[in-house]
């Protein structure tokens, strides 16, 4: 078999599995599955790139790229502004409809008001974008021989690096910071936090903007390696799902590996039984962990 699944694999688990933090951090804190999560993806990677598209005009046309990279610096500015912008949008979604649905309804109704907002804001991209695919760039990129007849561009490289980087920093904000003391702590129970002396209202607000901004992460990826269409969060909804059960909800390096799983396992069924059917691929072992293990990997059975 052809290694060169390792690297497909691994770019594409990485960004399911930046995708499927934002999930497991929303369902562990508030509740409920949020179905827009996936249009948040495909926001982020449209802001990134108007952003950069601004930045480009101000500075009077084309900016090269960074070494053998095929982005410029105004990529790597747009992309901070547009995770913070991400992380709002998510955060005014949720003061606009979930912080009324939690006070008043149950999470079934939070999660059909989900569905409701993810076509809004999906038709709303399509609406200023168009439905046509677009670029961060053109620019073609050699891939390199990394030995065992693995290829990879130094774009494909650096994300992997980044998706750790990324990672590792939400791991030692939950583990090492009060901030994420308090997380967990409304995750196990909020009532008790509240009583606690905890802001759940402030951790609440700190989940949908961490969300935001690893979704943004996850969107600039795809469009770096791929292309930006309105769609590209929507298809990546079930794999994102599928990687944070498989990795147990609440747990960010479960959400990570489980997307590392299912990314690997979409690439090992492109190059063994076809790449149509790759889509099934997240649905398979969706099923599968909830008939084995329904906490997944790393969940707390309850």
């Amino acid at each position: 078999m052809n290694l060169q699944f390792l690297v497909d694999g691994l770019l594409t688990g990485s960004i399911i599995g930046l995708g499927a933090i934002g999930v497991t951090l929303t369902y562990s804190i508030l509740r409920f599955s949020n179905f827009a999560h996936g249009e948040f993806i495909s926001w982020g990677a449209y802001a990134t790139l108007f952003t950069s598209g601004i930045l480009g005009w101000a500075m009077g046309g084309a900016v090269p790229a960074i070494g053998p990279f095929s982005f410029g610096w105004t990529l790597l500015v747009a992309a901070v502004f547009a995770m913070a912008l991400t992380g709002l949008l998510a955060l005014g979604l949720d003061y606009v409809l979930f912080r009324h649905l939690r006070r008043r309804a149950n999470a079934i109704t939070a999660v059909m008001a989900s569905f409701g907002a993810s076509m809004a804001l999906r038709s709303l991209l399509e609406f200023f974008f168009t439905s046509s695919p677009t670029y961060f760039s053109k620019k073609l990129q050699i891939a390199k021989q990394l030995g065992l007849g693995i290829r990879a561009t130094p774009d494909q490289m650096v994300l992997i690096g980044l998706t750790a980087a990324l990672v590792l920093s939400i791991h030692l904000l939950l583990t090492r910071t009060q901030t994420g003391r308090s997380m967990r702590a409304v995750s196990e129970n909020p009532d008790l936090a509240r009583v606690a002396g905890i802001d759940v209202a402030r951790i609440v607000n700190i989940t949908w903007m961490i969300g935001g901004a690893l979704a943004c992460a996850a969107g600039i990826m795809v469009g770096l390696l791929v292309q930006i269409r309105p769609y590209m969060g929507f298809d990546l909804l079930l794999p994102l799902f599928a990687a944070a059960i498989l990795g147990g909800i609440g747990s960010v390096p479960g959400a990570l590996i489980g997307g590392l799983i299912v990314g690997l396992a979409e690439a090992v069924a492109v190059q063994t039984v076809g790449a149509e059917w790759r889509a099934a691929i997240a649905f398979l072992l969706l099923i599968v962990v909830l008939i084995v293990r329904p906490s997944g990997l790393f969940g707390v059975r309850s």
